[in-house]
């Protein structure tokens, strides 16, 4: 069975994210992206527009000193949302960075345009980026 068009976009917005991709990234976003980020922390709550989350993944690759990775698990795909598993790990000082997260995203004609992640541990979480 062939996979869904829609998790091999997100797929790919995964590896993007890891090499640093951002014109990769900003391709698979929408102008008008939302992402919502868990917790209590310097990114908890909205990001609204493409920019504003280029900046935010920037800020996550500068706070953990370079250390960030995520690394993707599970990808369930249908015409209109993609949700997937990943896995974070990082450091920063003598912070470490070892959370689970479910990423929801809903899209619109082949972009992610509401990007919503549910940490398993959003104390770990706000521990690591405060």
């Amino acid at each position: 069975m062939a996979e869904h068009p829609n998790a091999t976009i997100i797929r790919r917005g995964y590896a993007a994210f890891s090499a640093g991709d951002v014109e990769a990234l900003t391709e698979l976003l929408a102008a008008d992206a939302v992402q919502h980020m868990p917790g209590h922390n310097v990114f908890s709550g909205d990001h609204h527009g493409r920019d504003a989350i280029l900046s935010m993944y920037g800020q996550l690759a500068a706070r953990s000193d370079g250390t960030l990775r995520v690394t993707l698990e599970e990808v369930y795909a249908n015409d209109d949302e993609v949700v997937t598993v990943y896995h974070s790990t990082g450091t920063h000082g003598d912070k470490h960075l070892d959370t689970r997260h479910a990423l929801v995203f809903r899209m619109r004609d082949g972009k992610a345009v509401d990007l919503l992640d549910v940490s398993q541990d959003e104390a770990s979480d706000d521990a690591f980026w405060a």
